[in-house]
């Protein structure tokens, strides 16, 4: 015999499983703006990976414009397995950021050099 579920506890069956499903499917990225004031930049990291690309606004003429992205090039790759972060300074002049290893400290400048994103080696 079929088991009855009130409408509530259906609801929060659904809910929780909603929840719990998104958690999983969660992007593992994070997003920094270069802190240049005069650049509208915004680079990606891959948390798990280290990976950095950037994209970025651009004009062309009788659009509204197009989203500009540069891939990882140099450096900007997938690093070992780890914990990364993105960090801007507070120089308004940078257009690079920071790539952090929050497990052991080294970090990187990454930043657009030609059409593709490079970093620095890690260092510390």
């Amino acid at each position: 015999m079929p088991r009855f579920f009130p409408p509530a506890a259906l609801c929060l069956a659904i809910g929780l499983f909603s929840l719990g499903a998104g958690g999983a499917l969660a992007g593992n990225y994070d997003f920094l703006a270069a802190p240049e004031r005069d650049l509208n930049r915004v680079y990606r990291l891959d948390r798990a990976t280290g990976e950095v690309g950037a994209c970025q606004y651009g004009l062309k003429e009788g659009t509204v414009g197009v989203t500009l992205c540069y891939e990882p090039g140099q450096g900007a790759g997938p690093q070992g397995p780890s914990d990364y972060a993105l960090v801007a300074s507070s120089h308004e002049r940078e257009g690079g950021v920071f790539r952090v290893d929050l497990r052991n400290g080294l970090m990187s400048i990454c930043y657009v050099l030609n059409d593709k994103v490079v970093c620095t080696p890690l260092a510390k």
